[in-house]
């Protein structure tokens, strides 16, 4: 019998580590998630839309975070994957992906902190704050945490 979960593809996707003066991490709480789940903001591409584009975007959706009032600083070179977990295959994204590639961009908030707005249209976070990149690692729900290694390990230079 074929293993159908790797011919499934990956869901393109863009993350964004969104980082203070200071170098620490935007870490925003799940809603959907009973367990205290934190994670940076993160989403799909839309057809035809850049990844840049789609990181802007993103920000916006899940923290009412403008472009006006972020630097971009970098991105990963290439594509992070992840697998999902088998409890959660064929749950999400209408079973049609296996996990998620991901293109990460590092970003310096220029605002203030009552400029964040996680009371969005279609909220994903229940509370934000700032934290060190290591303890951004520590909170991730563990099948996405090789990927935020990764991404630490990009952007170390800019980080707390």
């Amino acid at each position: 019998m074929a293993d159908t979960t790797t011919d499934l593809p990956y869901r393109p996707c863009v993350g964004v580590m969104l980082i203070n003066a200071e170098g620490l991490v935007f870490a925003g709480q799940r809603l959907d998630n009973p367990a205290p789940a934190w994670q940076m903001p993160q989403g799909g591409i839309d057809d035809g839309e850049k990844p840049r584009e789609a990181a802007y975007r993103e920000l916006w959706e899940e923290t009412g975070i403008p472009r006006e009032l972020v630097e971009f600083i970098g991105k990963t070179h290439g594509w992070v994957t992840y697998d999902l977990p088998p409890e959660l295959l064929g749950k999400v994204w209408g079973g049609k992906y296996r996990g998620q590639k991901q293109k990460w961009f590092l970003l310096r908030y220029l605002g203030r902190d009552d400029q964040v707005d996680i009371a969005t249209e279609h909220p994903e976070f229940a509370k934000w704050r700032w934290i060190a990149a290591d303890d951004m690692l520590a909170s991730i729900v563990p099948f996405k945490r090789a990927v935020y290694e990764e991404v630490i390990r990009s952007f170390r230079a800019h980080l707390a």
